[in-house]
């Protein structure tokens, strides 16, 4: 046989051309009547909705829809249950975020989505196709589990991808001269853009303000503020700032904001790309190494308190502060008796050996009081006394001098210290109030030391 018999021209074989004959005439014995038989045999959920109304009606449930879905219910419910969850858990979102879950229940027209849902901890992928019926926001919902086994794997092996791409937590695409947005996504929810029906730039702007931390919420005004972004970029530029802001399961974390502009060859064209990044782990991090750095620096290096330098800020933020605040506020010095017989006679390691027991002992017996404590300078400590009158220090001082004069220091034996104390008034400028306490500790010097003298 001679390959002209086997084959015709467009390389099928006879016997399978006829094949293809029978197929087609199967294809052809099929009705609108059958499919909607067939429909109806196949598709697992199809409701009916009402976005107006909030309300839907199941038609038909098959397979997991039958626990998932009730057979009415209200439409706002059914949108978060179904597509406002977080991506790969059964996890709802923070109930501040539910402001906007009508708006993203209203179509203008045919609209598709796959979705990923976790039920009774199986991951289900399922395909939501809406049919709008009339222009009265009355919607045919129908939903489909996909239970081929290569679309649960592809779910599962792209988490970490998906955990990678999830630090930038929204977009969306603006149009001020409109005043529109588009393209929203929210990666948590899900891997393609939403559809969110006639949202206003502005009004998205005053909805979502109260996600952001309430000291951070005059800064996400100034910057977000349309004028503010026409003024203050060109385009192709960006501009971003840091703040905290509450995630979709209302937790507060650090996020960066950045707002880009379209680069248009036109100056009045004013088009966004905004973006929220999360930057949490890095920034909890780096405020956390800034704090340790900023009390290695505050921190006097051999007895642990604070510094001059810390002390004198310490000391003049209260001073100044108690101009505007009825909370009692007292300073205290204090100064070791003839320190320098110590490092003469015992030598200057000994010397700071005696300073670390001092302090400690004066750090441990104040440790119940609201008082900041540092060192001035060699043997000379001040002390800054919140909520503490002259007269309550002068017993908390008479009892720490006592605890001092009664302890025991290594080769040392027993030191004392002279103590001086003032109350600080709303009239008080830091110089002055500085001065009068240390007169005040020098009066203790002067009247034979181991002693308290207040001068006000």
């Amino acid at each position: 046989m001679n390959s002209e018999n086997r084959w015709n021209k467009n390389g099928v074989s006879p016997n399978r051309k006829e094949e293809f004959k029978m197929d087609r005439g199967k294809i052809e014995n099929y009705t609108l009547d059958d499919i909607f038989e067939i429909f109806k045999e196949k598709v697992d959920a199809i409701l009916i909705i009402h976005a107006e109304l909030d309300c839907y009606k199941a038609i038909s449930r098959k397979g997991i829809f039958s626990d998932i879905i009730k057979e009415s219910g209200n439409y706002n419910d059914l949108i978060e249950k179904l597509f406002y969850n977080f991506n790969n858990s059964s996890k709802r979102i923070a109930s501040d975020y539910h402001v906007f879950i009508p708006l993203y229940g209203k179509f203008r027209g045919k609209y598709s989505k796959r979705l990923k849902l976790v039920y009774d901890n199986t991951p289900y992928i399922i395909q939501m196709t809406i049919y709008p019926l009339d222009d009265k926001n009355i919607y045919m919902l129908i939903l489909d589990e996909l239970d081929n086994s290569e679309y649960i794997q592809e779910f599962l092996t792209n988490e970490k991808m998906n955990n990678i791409q999830n630090t930038y937590l929204f977009s969306m695409y603006v149009d001020l001269i409109k005043d529109t947005t588009s393209s929203i996504s929210v990666t948590e929810l899900s891997e393609e853009p939403m559809v969110a029906a006639d949202l206003k730039y502005t009004d998205w702007r005053m909805m979502i303000v109260n996600m952001i931390w309430s000291e951070d919420q005059p800064l996400f005004l100034e910057h977000t503020e349309p004028d503010y972004l026409k003024r203050n970029l060109a385009p192709g530029r960006a501009t971003s700032f840091d703040c905290q802001m509450q995630n979709l399961e209302g937790k507060y974390i650090w996020v960066k904001l950045i707002f880009s502009r379209a680069e248009t060859s036109n100056n009045d064209d004013f088009r966004f790309v905004f973006i929220v990044q999360d930057i949490h782990e890095n920034t909890v991090e780096l405020l956390s190494t800034l704090r340790k750095n900023e009390e290695l620096a505050s921190k006097d290096s051999l007895t642990g308190v604070y510094n001059h330098g810390r002390i004198e800020t310490e000391l003049y933020n209260a001073i100044e502060n108690k101009k505007v605040s009825e909370r009692s506020l007292s300073i205290m010095m204090m100064d070791i008796d003839y320190f320098k017989k110590v490092n003469d006679i015992f030598g200057h390691s000994m010397g700071d050996i005696t300073l670390k027991h001092f302090v400690t002992i004066s750090c441990d017996f104040l440790i119940s009081y609201n008082i900041k404590m540092g060192r001035w300078g060699g043997d000379e400590f001040v002390a800054v006394c919140y909520d503490i009158n002259a007269s309550e220090l002068m017993t908390i001082a008479e009892n720490m001098r006592i605890k001092i004069s009664e302890a025991k220091f290594d080769t040392v034996g027993n030191i004392t210290c002279s103590i001086g104390i003032t109350e600080i008034n709303k009239n008080d400028k830091v110089k002055e109030a500085f001065e009068r306490v240390d007169k005040a500790m020098y009066s203790a010097k002067s009247s034979g030391r181991n002693c308290v003298k207040v001068l006000f």
